[in-house]
């Protein structure tokens, strides 16, 4: 079975910093990228940033370009685990942050984590 677990959001004011993980566990093949997505109230889920495994190579959204960073990725033996780490925090950020992995074979993130809540006053 299949686990993805967030964890480390939180209420932070402008400009502070958090930084969230993500653990992903159960896959019976390889991952071939893990993303973080957010979804604000009202709004469409979106893509925040996501790491290829395959190449290392990372991508960011613009509206968080130089402030988040992917950081401590690792996998081993199929557990996988990224961190998002988030400084320069605005009151726009805030939102539930999600995990996803995307597993060999398919073409779109298919296991998800619960989610964990982001919260930035102004």
């Amino acid at each position: 079975q299949v686990q993805v677990v967030e964890s480390g959001g939180g209420l932070v004011q402008t400009g502070g910093s958090l930084r969230l993980s993500c653990a992903a566990s159960g896959l019976t093949v390889d991952a071939v990228a893990m993303g973080w997505f957010r979804q604000a109230p009202g709004m469409e889920r979106e893509l925040v940033a996501f790491l290829r495994w395959t190449d290392g190579a990372a991508y960011y959204a613009d509206s968080v370009k130089g402030r988040f960073n992917i950081a401590n990725f690792s996998r081993e033996i199929r557990v996988y685990t990224i961190d998002l780490q988030m400084n320069s925090l605005k009151p726009e950020d805030t939102a539930v942050y999600y995990c996803a992995v995307q597993s060999t074979g398919t073409d779109s993130y298919n296991y998800w984590g619960q989610g964990t809540q982001v919260a930035v006053s102004s």
